[in-house]
């Protein structure tokens, strides 16, 4: 990766996580993520190795654990990789569409909730206080809306900074 590109990704994680913060603040507020909405914007405009996407991924789950009010931020060093390398995938797929970045976006930000939600259900079933079934399948529920409506909002997001970022890169 070029230094560029370094300071490219930097950038965009210091935003997403500077807006993440500032959004904790108000707590019980559906927002969306914009930390994974700016690491998609870095992913599609750099096009790195699914490697070098991986390690994006890890920089900004370190930075979400460290900023986070969820109920388990450690799952957050496997969730976010995981939509870092969903981003590379699916862009590397639908790059030639317009509404390419958004698409991307919407998946990566799926990938990356549900496998937080899936972690976090893992933890809760594993605690040593026993957590009946059911509980964990309201939690799901409770949930799956959230990551859905982060996912809309990430997607547009990332859709509307494309075009003026993509002009910005290539100069």
């Amino acid at each position: 990766m070029k230094s560029r590109d370094i300071a490219i990704v930097g950038i965009c994680l210091a935003i997403g996580a500077i807006l993440r913060f500032v959004a904790n603040m108000f707590p019980g507020a559906i927002v969306g993520n914009p930390v994974i909405a700016l690491y998609c914007l870095a992913i599609i405009l750099i096009r790195p190795t699914f490697k070098e996407a991986a390690g994006i991924g890890l920089v900004a789950g370190v930075l979400s654990m460290l900023i986070s009010h969820s109920i388990f931020p450690p799952a957050n060093l496997i969730s976010e990789p995981l939509g870092a390398l969903a981003c590379a995938a699916v862009y590397g797929l639908v790059s030639t569409k317009t509404l390419g970045p958004a698409a991307t976006t919407f998946v990566a930000t799926c990938v990356s909730g549900f496998s937080f939600i899936l972690i976090a259900m893992m933890v809760m079933l594993a605690s040593i206080v026993a957590v009946p079934a059911e509980t964990v399948a309201g939690f799901f529920m409770a949930v799956l809306p959230i990551v859905l409506i982060t996912a809309v909002f990430n997607a547009i997001v990332t859709q509307i900074l494309f075009f003026p970022a993509k002009r910005v890169y290539v100069r």
